[in-house]
């Protein structure tokens, strides 16, 4: 029975858990609040991920440190890395694999579906902090002192997800309310599926052919509208009524929550065609992208 350490407490991470016990192994869960699924084989401890001397004691016998710990979205330039060097290090020293759960903000504006050969070419400051986090891992990956690989996602769907679409559309959809979206409605986006993004992340963590690289999660692309409309099917929610939030109605949100002020940053993942190309991902180890008229009747079943 393999003992592996996951570091956050979100939807994906508890996804993930669950997957790696209900397959015969042991899950040590990090966060600061010691929050996480309930299971006889899942280790629920309360800790900074900053306290890297108590991370590596967790770490020690470890097959793996999953990454998948995430501050707040206006502090990623701050605060994600010194949090991801002391996960990192704690990989190193613990002589644990280290798999890192990404997004796609680090290939800035791209004209075509991106790869993950694509460069990472973004200029803004969370996405140049994600390149940079993926950078640090691969170099310590190439000079021998762990093994790396990361799992970018799309936006997430899904039971447990935190994302503008779950947020925002959701509730709105479910009451027969506007939905007002900082997004366009009718242009093509990546959007990842939290059980697919927890398969991706568990079987690049069991497969020799996994390290060193990255990986696109199994990818669902839809437009805003194509998939509140699928929603509400499948949670019998009337037909929903969106519309564009304006620039300057984000701007002043932005005045009482730093959180909007910051997805100027990402118009071009959310105002123009944002794609991703998951082949690899696909090819490799048999995965591909649910349904979302199944995962949304998850989200029926579960809320």
């Amino acid at each position: 029975m393999r003992l592996h350490v996951i570091v956050g407490r979100g939807g994906t991470a508890s996804a993930t858990a669950t997957l790696l016990v209900e397959s015969g192994d042991r899950v040590r869960m990090v966060s600061r609040s010691g929050a996480g699924p309930e299971h006889p084989n899942i280790e629920r401890v309360a800790l900074d991920g900053l306290n890297t001397a108590a991370l590596t004691a967790l770490a020690e016998h470890a097959a793996t440190v999953f990454n998948m710990a995430m501050p707040a979205y206006h502090t990623w330039p701050e605060q994600v890395p010194p949090l991801f060097e002391s996960i990192r290090t704690a990989a190193e020293q613990s002589g644990a694999n280290l798999v890192m759960l990404g997004n796609l903000y680090g290939y800035g504006p791209a004209d075509a579906p991106l790869t993950e050969q694509s460069p990472l070419a973004a200029t803004g400051p969370k996405g140049m902090v994600r390149a940079r986090m993926w950078r640090e891992a691969e170099e310590a990956h190439l000079a021998g002192r762990l093994r790396a690989t990361e799992v970018r996602a799309g936006q997430l769907i899904g039971p447990g997800a935190f994302s503008l679409f779950t947020l925002l559309a959701q509730p709105k959809i479910r009451a027969g309310q506007l939905v007002l979206l900082p997004q366009a409605l009718d242009l093509p986006h990546a959007y990842t599926a939290i059980g697919d993004a927890a398969a991706a992340l568990v079987a690049v963590a069991r497969d020799e052919r996994a390290w060193g690289r990255a990986w696109h999660a199994p990818t669902i692309t839809a437009t805003a509208r194509a998939l509140a409309e699928r929603f509400a099917e499948a949670t019998g929610a009337p037909a929903p009524r969106l519309a564009v939030m304006t620039d300057r109605e984000l701007t002043m949100l932005g005045l009482a929550d730093p959180f909007w002020a910051e997805l100027f940053e990402t118009y071009h993942m959310s105002h123009a065609t944002f794609t991703v190309d998951d082949t690899d991902i696909r090819e490799t180890f048999g995965l591909k992208a649910s349904d979302p008229d199944e995962v949304f009747g998850e989200v029926a079943r579960t809320s």
